[in-house]
C-alpha cells in the first residue's frame, strides 16, 4: 500500500458568522476557490496536478447546495479538469475529505488530491437543511433524538463535570488561541482573505474573546435549560432513554461552546512519487483514519471509542501520542475524552479550538488536522491524533506522523 502524506495544510481565519461577519459578503463557493488559490499558488499546481478536490460542507442547500466541490473548483485557478466531490459527515465533513483523499491515496487511486471544506455559517444557518435525525418524527422519536446541547449537558451529568470545570476549560481555551496568535503560531497556515481588488478582509480568527473569565462567564444563563426543561421537554426524552438520570444538569453556555462562524480550510495529500515529481517536501505521513457510529441521544461521545479504535486497529496506546486536537464542540466533549484516557490537558488543543476561535462545521476536521500538525513541528513531536465528535452519534479521527 501507498503511503500518503501532507504536502501543505492552509486555512482562512474564522469571521464571525453573522450579518456583520468580515467574512459575510464572500459566498461558500468564493471563500473556497480563494482557499483553493492559495493552495495552488503555495505549492505550483499546474493543470490536473491532482486527481480530485473533496470538498466537505454540512448544511447543503442553497447556495452551499449541489456539488459545491465542483463548483468550487470551477470559480478557482484549478484547471477544470479537476473534478470535485461534495461530502457530509456534519462536524467532521473536512476531516473525512482529508481520510478519504489519503485512502484514495494509499490504494493507488491516483497520486494527488486537495480536500478539506467551507461552512458560511452566518449565511447558510445551521439546520436549515431540515435533517431527517431531527425533523421526522418516525426517526426522531425512535432513537430518542434531543439537540446536540443537550446531549453535551447528559455528557456533563452522565460524567460528573461541572459547570466551573466547563468555564475553566473555556477560560483556557481563549488564553491559549491568544497566546498563539500573539507568537505567531498560526502564521504559517492562514492566509488573509482579500476581496475582488486586493484588498485585506479578515487576516486574523475575529470570533476571539480573550478578555473572558471566570466572573463573565459565570454571569451567562444555561443556554440549554429553557428548551430541557420546559417546551418541548428534551430532559424527558433524555431521561427515557437514561433512566438512571434524575436530572439532567445543564452547564453549557454560549462561552463554553464552540462559536458559529464562516471559515474554509485547504489540505494537499499526496504520495511520495507525487513529491517528488513536483518538487514538494512532506510534511507528515497520514498513519491511520478511523469512523465509528455511536449512541445517537448522548451524540457527542465518539471521540472517545473512534480514538479505542484507531488505536487498537494500529497497535498503538495513547501513551504513543504526543499531541492530540480534540474539536471543542462543547466543553464536556474534551472534558470527556481528557478523563477517558487521562490524558494531561497541556497536549490537548495546545494553542485553543472552536470554543475560542468557532466552529465552521464543513472545515473545522481539516482545520485541527492543520493545526496539529504546524504544532507537532514546533514543538517537535513526532505522532499527533486528530479526533471530532459528530451529529447524531459518530466519531472520527486521524494520526498523524511527521516524516
Amino acid at each position: 500500500m501507498t503511503d500518503a502524506y501532507i504536502y501543505d495544510a492552509l486555512r482562512t481565519p474564522r469571521g464571525k458568522g453573522r450579518k456583520d461577519g468580515a467574512l459575510h459578503e464572500l459566498t461558500s463557493v468564493r471563500l473556497s476557490a480563494l482557499t483553493l488559490n492559495a493552495l495552488k499558488e503555495r505549492n505550483n499546481l499546474d493543470g490536473h496536478a491532482v486527481e480530485d478536490v473533496i470538498w466537505g460542507n454540512v448544511t447543503q442547500v442553497t447556495e452551499q447546495g449541489g456539488c459545491l466541490a465542483r463548483s468550487a473548483v470551477l470559480a478557482s485557478d484549478l484547471d477544470e479538469s479537476i473534478p470535485g466531490l461534495a461530502i457530509n459527515r456534519f462536524c467532521a465533513s473536512g476531516m473525512e475529505a482529508v481520510n478519504l483523499a489519503a485512502n484514495q491515496v494509499r490504494g493507488g487511486a491516483g497520486e494527488a488530491y486537495i480536500a478539506g471544506g467551507v461552512e458560511m455559517m452566518g449565511r447558510v444557518p445551521m439546520g436549515s437543511d431540515g435533517a431527517a435525525i431531527a425533523v421526522d418524527p418516525t426517526l426522531a422519536m425512535e432513537k430518542y433524538f434531543v439537540p446536540q446541547g443537550i446531549s453535551a449537558d447528559i455528557i456533563a451529568t452522565e460524567y460528573g463535570f461541572t459547570r466551573d470545570e466547563a468555564d475553566a476549560l473555556a477560560v483556557e481555551s481563549q488564553r491559549r488561541a491568544k497566546a498563539a496568535w500573539d507568537d505567531g503560531r498560526f502564521a504559517k497556515s492562514v492566509i488573509t482573505v482579500r476581496d475582488q481588488n486586493g484588498l485585506p478582509i479578515l487576516d486574523r480568527d475575529e470570533y476571539m474573546r480573550p478578555e473572558t473569565d471566570m466572573q463573565s462567564l459565570g454571569a451567562l444563563k444555561a443556554s440549554f435549560k429553557d428548551m430541557g426543561e420546559v417546551m418541548p421537554g428534551f430532559d424527558k426524552v433524555a431521561m427515557l432513554k437514561y433512566p438512571h438520570l434524575e436530572r439532567i444538569n445543564h452547564i453549557h453556555h454560549a462561552g463554553n461552546s464552540s462559536g458559529i462562524v464562516d471559515g474554509a480550510a485547504a489540505v494537499l495529500i499526496g504520495s511520495k512519487e507525487f513529491g517528488e515529481k513536483n518538487g514538494l517536501k512532506p510534511r507528515a505521513r497520514i498513519r491511520a483514519t478511523a469512523k465509528i457510529g455511536t449512541d445517537p441521544t448522548i451524540m457527542l461521545t465518539g471521540p472517545v471509542p473512534v480514538t479505542q479504535k484507531i488505536l487498537a486497529d494500529n497497535g498503538m496506546a495513547i501513551s504513543d501520542i504526543d499531541l492530540f486536537e480534540v474539536n471543542e464542540a462543547f466543553a464536556s466533549v474534551v472534558l470527556r475524552f481528557m478523563q477517558a484516557f487521562d490524558v494531561d490537558s497541556n497536549r490537548v488543543n495546545v494553542n485553543g479550538g472552536a470554543i475560542a476561535m468557532g466552529h465552521p462545521l464543513g472545515a473545522t476536521g481539516a482545520m485541527i488536522i492543520g493545526a496539529l500538525l504546524d504544532e507537532m513541528e514546533r514543538a517537535d513531536k513526532e505522532t499527533g491524533l486528530a479526533t471530532l465528535c459528530i451529529a447524531s452519534g459518530m466519531g472520527a479521527a486521524t494520526i498523524l506522523e511527521r516524516v
